[in-house]
């Protein structure tokens, strides 16, 4: 996996047509989303679909997201019921996930579902995914384009710094505006928030009219980011601090300063679409101890709060 020539494509419509090729020809090419940067095979080819995980160097118990051109296409594959139609209805294409029951006649690779009878399904805003969605034509399965646990990218330059010659394609779409990866919420039994993510919890919560449980079991994961290592810097990360220790590089937020500074203005959203590019900076200064001032538990902060205590736990 490691010889391979990866190439640089545009995001006009001949690259578009160009990465589609690929992908049906069963190779593996990156793509922007809103959230961050995907991996994308197609979904029903088990062979293209186990690229991404070697690649990756995923756990092939982690299952992937497929992704859709709209909420017709994902019919095809899941079993909705009234929850799922409001979800769709309210906040799709953008940044939600939503598990599934498999339709028996989906026509899935097992690899992406880890075998299980659930699917999660997710409908991009992105203009650049969208398009290459409908130039390939059928579902996509695409991880965050990233080592396994390592920071996920939200740019080009990220990708191919973590998967040059082992993938076939990156398409460069530019800077993903959320940076945050998409919320998860599992509808095959009581709704629950499986991750929290680029959509607002406060903001499900008040389409369903009710509060959502929020049990997982990071050593069953039944959708991505659920694993409790993970999104790490090669640093060694301290949350909810007042400022640096000697040798630590401080990641301010709000008017506090700090060495860098997810939002000087305090602003969840900016803070969101910064992470992930202010962890790969961390990495490109070698920081070997980081800590990050305490983030505010709301809105989108609650979805922050859950990538930092991930990057921050203990690595196997």
């Amino acid at each position: 996996m490691s010889d391979r020539h990866t190439r640089l494509l545009g995001s006009d419509p001949a690259a578009l047509a160009d990465a589609a090729a690929i992908l049906k020809a069963g190779g593996i090419v990156a793509f922007p989303t809103e959230t961050v940067y995907g991996l994308g095979a197609d979904a029903r080819d088990d062979r293209a679909v186990a690229q991404v995980f070697a690649a990756k160097g995923r756990p092939a118990f982690n299952p992937l997201i497929v992704h859709l051109v709209d909420a017709e296409a994902a019919r095809t594959v899941a079993q909705f019921d009234d929850l799922a139609e409001r979800l769709a209805a309210a906040f799709w294409p953008g940044p939600l996930t939503l598990v599934l029951p498999m339709r028996s006649d989906a026509g899935i690779s097992a690899l992406v579902t880890t075998g299980l009878g659930t699917v999660a399904l997710r409908v991009p805003a992105h203009p650049v995914a969208r398009g290459l969605l409908a130039a390939f034509g059928g579902p996509v399965a695409a991880p965050s384009a990233n080592p396994s646990g390592r920071v996920s990218p939200t740019t080009a330059s990220h990708v191919m710094a973590g998967l040059a010659g082992r993938i076939d394609a990156v398409v460069d779409g530019g800077a993903c505006g959320v940076g945050l990866e998409s919320t998860i919420i599992g509808l095959d039994g009581p709704v629950r928030l499986l991750r929290p993510g680029g959509l607002p919890v406060e903001a499900i919560e008040a389409c369903l009219g009710g509060p959502l449980d929020s049990a997982a079991d990071p050593d069953r994961p039944v959708a991505p980011g659920q694993l409790a290592s993970h999104y790490a810097p090669k640093g060694v990360l301290r949350m909810e601090a007042s400022g640096a220790a000697p040798g630590e590089v401080f990641v301010g937020f709000g008017p506090g300063g700090g060495d860098l500074n997810l939002s000087p203005s305090g602003d969840l959203t900016e803070a969101a679409a910064n992470l992930f590019r202010l962890l790969h900076r961390l990495d490109e200064i070698r920081a070997g101890r980081i800590a990050v001032a305490p983030i505010p538990e709301r809105g989108l902060g609650r979805a922050i709060n859950d990538r930092l205590r991930r990057a921050a736990a203990p690595r196997g």
